[in-house]
């Protein structure tokens, strides 16, 4: 908006001037503020005033620092009821007899160390789109690699969070086979993996190899340095596979209850529509999908900081509530370790489309948990078991916090954004939902759905209508353009938690 423009907040709320241009999705401050005082929106205060404001002056980090202080009194006393059953929403896809329902359907290559993640790309390349089109039901060949899986403590934190999370991507619903590729020497090993999570057989996949091909009773397991080397562990787990293949391809999607989505609610690149968009939008589609018997998964830690309030009172217990400021707790000392603090967030990015102290993004990226009791609070990676909201430890950082989440076993992403990330995880899909309809025009190749229209004329319900019911045809197999695109290879990115020895 230009400077000298006039606005009218109709009756007796007043009316004023713009003192400067303010771009898009940034604050007008309604009201004067003094040095000191609290600044105010979506009904808490975001930070205080670091020079006097005045009505129709640009409110951003020029004038506005975050000071965040909470009463915590009043946990889980505010815990809504139980949303009223839904019923009759339904989608496409695939039961798997371990357990959950996969809307998708791959073959994974599992690297257990960064020693090994070339040969698992190398294999995973192998089978590029010409040979997976006699597989039509297939949806690819995917390689988790990473960079650790050594040099560190046995059993510590670094170790349980890396196994954790490669034993959940084994267990995933959208994995319908594996294969898992070791070095041989790292701390990371093959049995300790397999012991630790259980590891078997999944999908009802029957494990017959040639009898060139390594394999254990249950899972198939590769290790470099007892097979001969890299060439020779490529040629094997590619015969692996090539025997795979013909099972999973067999596979065919069912009729599931929209009970079976495990939904990851994620936002990136925020911008100042995000908490009036996009977000809130996702939040009546999460209520919807609770409604009708799903889960949905919060996540973000460092982006639940100046809301957390939000989540304590509607806890369905105390103990619920005590563990997520424990978690926040953690995370101020980690940052405070290093010298730094949760405010280094927002990004540059997020300050650049309005955004300016961590507490105004963490209320916006808040709306996306919807309405409904907090059930659980969960380790990073840890399997989701519970019906409803939870909330899942991790950072905020995209591919770090969504591998959580999936790795936990969420099936389908939804990643709202005002700036234009550019995201995909396999082997789960990423809806990409614009908060504004300049971006989605924009980039109309990345963006699935806009959420611009609320600004519009869409009223909040029918957008997280529309949103839920793209969700439901996503599972059922509609690609995504971050499908389309082809990301998802490179997102993979377990979080690395602990000294690195």
């Amino acid at each position: 908006m230009r400077r000298g423009t006039p606005i009218d907040l109709g009756g007796d709320a007043g009316s004023f001037t713009l003192s400067k241009d303010v771009p898009p999705g940034h604050k007008i401050a309604i009201a004067n503020r003094l040095v000191g005082d609290e600044v105010w929106k979506y009904g808490w205060s975001i930070g205080v005033a670091s020079a006097a404001i005045s009505a129709g002056d640009h409110v951003h980090d020029h004038n506005l620092k975050c000071e965040h202080t909470l009463d915590y009194e009043g946990l889980a006393s505010q815990t809504p009821l139980p949303p009223a059953p839904l019923s009759g929403k339904t989608f496409q896809g695939y039961v798997r007899p371990s357990g959950g329902v996969g809307t998708r359907n791959y073959i994974a290559v599992i690297s257990t160390v960064n020693c090994s993640a070339g040969v698992s790309r190398a294999v995973a390349e192998h089978f590029g789109e010409d040979l997976l089109r006699q597989y039509p039901n297939v949806d690819g060949v995917v390689a988790f690699k990473h960079d650790s899986g050594c040099g560190m403590a046995l059993d510590g934190i670094k170790h349980r969070t890396l196994s954790r999370v490669l034993g959940g991507i084994a267990k995933h619903p959208n994995i319908a086979a594996y294969v898992l590729i070791g070095l041989g020497c790292e701390q990371n090993t093959l049995g300790h993996l397999q012991k630790s999570q259980k590891l078997v057989s999944l999908q009802g996949v029957k494990w017959t190899p040639s009898a060139n091909v390594a394999a254990t009773p249950d899972v198939p397991v590769l290790s470099i340095q007892d097979i001969g080397g890299t060439r020779a562990t490529i040629r094997r787990a590619a015969d692996l596979v090539r025997e795979l293949l013909p099972q999973v391809n067999a596979m065919q999607r069912t009729t599931v209850p929209a009970s079976e989505i495990v939904l990851a609610t994620k936002c990136g690149g925020s911008d100042g529509y995000s908490g009036i968009t996009a977000n809130p939008a996702l939040g009546i589609a999460s209520d919807l999908l609770i409604a009708h018997g799903g889960t949905a998964i919060l996540s973000e830690t460092t982006e639940l900081y100046g809301a957390e309030q939000l989540f304590t009172k509607r806890a369905q217990s105390e103990a619920v509530a005590r563990n997520l400021l424990d978690k926040l707790q953690w995370w101020r000392d980690y940052t405070a370790h290093y010298g730094e603090d949760i405010d280094n967030n927002p990004s540059l990015g997020n300050k650049a489309g309005g955004l300016t102290t961590i507490v105004e993004k963490s209320l916006g990226a808040a709306s996306k948990g919807g309405s409904t009791a907090l059930q659980a609070v969960l380790e990073y990676g840890e399997q989701v078991r519970q019906k409803g909201l939870v909330i899942m430890d991790a950072p905020g950082f995209d591919p770090v916090c969504v591998t959580g989440m999936v790795a936990g076993g969420a099936n389908v992403v939804v990643f709202t954004t005002g700036r234009g990330s550019c995201f995909g995880c396999k082997p789960v899909p990423s809806i990409k939902v614009a908060t504004n309809t300049a971006l989605f025009q924009h980039m109309n190749e990345d963006m699935d759905l806009n959420m611009g229209t609320i600004l519009e004329q869409e009223s909040m319900e029918q957008a997280g209508e529309r949103l839920l019911d793209a969700i439901l045809e996503t599972a059922s197999g509609k690609k995504t353009k971050s499908e389309l695109l082809g990301y998802g290879d490179d997102e993979f990115t377990p979080w690395s938690i602990g000294p690195t020895l």
